[in-house]
């Protein structure tokens, strides 16, 4: 599999971007971890990539104003999670296919089942209180 990660660049796209000089415990979509205390943020508008035509959802995310971290590309991150989520599967036409809430622990089996489907281009795993984009998955 393949993670797909948000840069902070992104945030420069949104003129109404917010700049917070500390959002401690917000989920940072650039290294995909929790915001420690102290660290600048971005709180932005973001459409993902995947979702087209009348699946095409823009909302709220938090990337760091400069992230020095990186996130692994080919596994998924155990800091995002820890809770619920809920895992949209997308079609090559951007059509959504399917969607599943999914429990911690079994992220990996369920990533691995969809992507199985021929039919499946990729996945969007988003916040189950929320709703919010946390990172897109595809084959890779």
């Amino acid at each position: 599999m393949r993670i797909h990660t948000v840069p902070p660049s992104a945030a420069l796209s949104d003129p109404g971007r917010e700049h917070r000089a500390t959002e401690p415990g917000v989920p940072l979509r650039c290294c995909l971890r929790k915001s420690l205390p102290g660290e600048p943020v971005w709180l932005f508008r973001y459409s993902p990539a995947h979702g087209k035509g009348p699946y095409s959802e823009v909302g709220p995310i938090f990337t760091h104003v400069e992230c020095t971290g990186a996130p692994s590309h080919d596994r998924l991150p155990a800091a995002l999670l820890n809770s619920p989520r809920v895992l949209r599967s997308y079609n090559a036409a951007g059509q959504i296919h399917d969607g599943e809430v999914v429990q911690p622990g079994s992220f990996d089996r369920a990533v691995d089942d969809l992507l199985t489907d021929p039919s499946i281009e990729s996945l969007q795993v988003r916040s189950l209180s929320h709703g919010c984009f946390l990172f897109a998955v595809t084959r890779t």
